[in-house]
């Protein structure tokens, strides 16, 4: 399926595990609760996809187009999504434990309420982002602007790094 033109496609809960999808056109495609476990969708254009609940967990969506794209309470635990584009996203209660969020873009993200437990996100852009009630425990915010995040009700221990310089409030959330 590298290279297929998917747009608009209603692919809700479809099995694509492992899938090649390598240079796809998926822009505004529904994979609401699709299984992408392994699936590979570098390169692949998915702004403005809806893959709430999808599971994409070890899936590469390195330098991805995902803009405007509605990844709500999907699970993308152990994911690759460095240098993916992931402006003004919905990743809302989206699991995203021990991903790979080097260097993307979340500007102006929803990322209220997701699990970031051990995320990767050095030199991503946040600015606007929100990350109120997030859980940031072991995650790596090291070379990232945290100016006008929103991490109220956000919590994190000693093992999550912050940005050099970064003053770290003294109560992490409840």
């Amino acid at each position: 399926m590298r290279g297929a033109n998917l747009v608009h496609a209603d692919l809700r809960g479809a099995d694509l595990g492992g899938a090649d999808l390598r240079k796809s056109n998926l822009l505004g495609a529904d994979l609401r609760g699709a299984d992408l476990v392994h699936a590979n969708l570098s390169d692949a254009n998915l702004s403005k996809a809806s893959l709430k609940g999808a599971d994409l967990s070890n899936a590469n969506l390195s330098g991805k187009d995902l803009r405007g794209a509605n990844l709500s309470e999907a699970n993308l635990k152990y994911a690759d999504l460095s240098n993916a584009n992931l402006s003004n996203a919905n990743l809302s209660g989206a699991n995203l434990r021990g991903a790979d969020l080097t260097d993307v873009c979340l500007s102006e993200a929803d990322l209220r309420g997701a699990n970031l437990v051990h995320a990767d996100l050095r030199g991503a852009d946040l600015g606007g982002a929100d990350l109120s009630k997030a859980n940031l425990r072991g995650a790596d915010l090291s070379k990232v602007s945290l100016t006008d995040v929103y991490l109220e009700g956000a919590v994190w221990n000693d093992n999550t790094v912050f940005p050099e310089g970064f003053e770290i409030p003294e109560k992490s959330g409840t």
